[in-house]
């Protein structure tokens, strides 16, 4: 769908210089997602692979792939063509597709309309729970209860209810410190 370069906005990687590459298509649906253009993935034009792998520059360290829901493809052959190039790779993904690709870094944020298969919470570094309502509390926990320990854990306000619900995440925290407050910093600071 599109590729760029900007800082890394959420979770354990915040503020690191990044190399996007969003992949067309999702069909998890969540009402509240901030990319609902990256859905249909007929819209966007096909890139060839080789174009895909050499897209990122001399400077480039950290490649993220993200979507839509980028698992809906093989991604097998970039990850490792990327790799290739000697760059770290990163997935966000809701985990609703089975695995493929070689990822250095996985970000797994579930969504309720379609569950991640189980392999998922093996194979994640970080868990990102949307926070829209109060119910959303004992989804993360669900979730956080089948990740390793080792997980990194954050609470993420859904950003159209971040005044909302930020001071229950802040709450919720005081009481449970295995997890993080995840914020969308590129939004407050106006970056992609």
């Amino acid at each position: 769908m599109e590729a760029f370069r900007t800082v890394q906005g959420e979770g354990a990687h915040m503020g690191r210089s990044s190399f996007f590459m969003r992949i067309g298509g999702c069909d998890v649906g969540c009402h509240w997602c901030d990319v609902k253009e990256s859905w249909d993935a007929s819209v966007h034009p096909l890139t060839e692979l080789d174009d895909l792998i050499k897209m990122p520059g001399p400077n480039d360290t950290n490649v993220v792939i993200t979507g839509g829901e980028p698992l809906m493809w093989d991604m097998g052959p970039l990850t490792e063509g990327l790799k290739a190039r000697g760059l770290k790779v990163h997935l966000e993904t809701s985990g609703a597709y089975p695995v493929t690709g070689s990822w250095d870094w996985v970000c797994l944020s579930p969504k309720k309309n379609k569950l991640p298969k189980p392999e998922w919470y093996g194979l994640a570094n970080e868990l990102k729970v949307i926070v829209y309502n109060d119910d959303d509390f004992k989804w993360a926990e669900t979730h956080s209860a089948q990740c390793g320990l080792q997980i990194e854990r954050f609470l993420q306000p859904e950003w159209s209810r971040r005044d909302q619900n930020l001071p229950k995440i802040i709450a919720y925290l005081e009481s449970n410190p295995q997890w993080r407050l995840g914020l969308q910093a590129h939004k407050y600071i106006g970056m992609p």
